[in-house]
C-alpha cells in the first residue's frame, strides 16, 4: 500500500503589503464600507428609543458587530416604524 506525502499545507498569511495595489484599495474601499455601515447603525441604534427597537438594544448592539450582516440586518429587522 503506498501512500502519498500531502502536499504543503502551510498557509502563509499575507501580509497588507504582499497584496497588489487593486486588492488593497479593495481591502480599504470593503472596510471603509463596513465601518460606514456598523458606524450608521449603531449611531441610529442609540439615537433610537428602545421601543422602536425589534428586541433589546444590547442585542442589536452586538449583532452589528457582525461584519457586512449586522448592520443590514439591522437596517431591515431591527427597527420599527
Amino acid at each position: 500500500m503506498s501512500s502519498t506525502a500531502p502536499a504543503d499545507t502551510t498557509c502563509a498569511k499575507k501580509k497588507f503589503a504582499d497584496l497588489s495595489p487593486w486588492q488593497r484599495t479593495l481591502v480599504l474601499v470593503l472596510a471603509s464600507v463596513q465601518l460606514s455601515l456598523a458606524a450608521s447603525a449603531w449611531t441610529d441604534l442609540a439615537k433610537r428609543p428602545a421601543e422602536k427597537i425589534n428586541g433589546t438594544k444590547l442585542k442589536w448592539a452586538l449583532i452589528i458587530a457582525v461584519n457586512f450582516v449586522g448592520p443590514i440586518s439591522y437596517f431591515r429587522k431591527g427597527r420599527r416604524n
